[in-house]
């Protein structure tokens, strides 16, 4: 088996963050920490996931920063996975992706779940903005690269 090519080093700031993101088990988990999941038994549950891909999972999570491993509550030696900074920091990707699967892969009228703000409970919307507030796609935008010394 082939093992995976680190990206750590890349000059992308998109591959940097899917090497530490790792694969869609861990967006998933992702997912379920912002829903507040917490416990380890919460999101093989949610998941249906297998135990030690899970347990990896988790591990990989928190070794990269997205999550922090704390004690739970009370005498146990029970673990709670929070969201760190870093990790509140993907909310934006989460909603991105939220967003293209309801735009893409649902059929009309097909139900599926909505993201709302607790306040109004109003859909939640995600725009690409430039600083001075202008709402722009791909076509408006270009990719500055960095030249690689040979």
């Amino acid at each position: 088996m082939v093992g995976r090519k680190s990206l750590k080093g890349d000059y992308c700031p998109s591959a940097r963050s899917l090497d530490v993101i790792g694969d869609w088990w861990s967006l998933l988990i992702v997912r379920d920490a912002f829903e507040g999941l917490t416990r380890f038994s919460e999101f093989q549950k949610s998941l249906g996931i297998a135990k030690n891909i899970l347990t990896d999972r988790l591990r990989t999570l928190v070794s990269r920063g997205i999550l922090e491993a704390v004690p739970a509550g009370g005498s146990g030696s029970r673990t709670e996975y929070k969201l760190t900074a870093m990790g509140r920091d993907l909310f934006p990707v989460m909603v991105a992706l939220r967003q293209f699967g309801e735009r893409h892969l649902f059929g009309p009228g097909e139900e599926h779940s909505v993201l709302v703000d607790r306040e109004k409970g109003l859909p939640v919307a995600l725009d690409i903005r430039t600083q001075d507030g202008r709402t722009i796609g791909p076509d408006e935008t270009m990719l500055l690269k960095i030249l690689e010394e040979e």
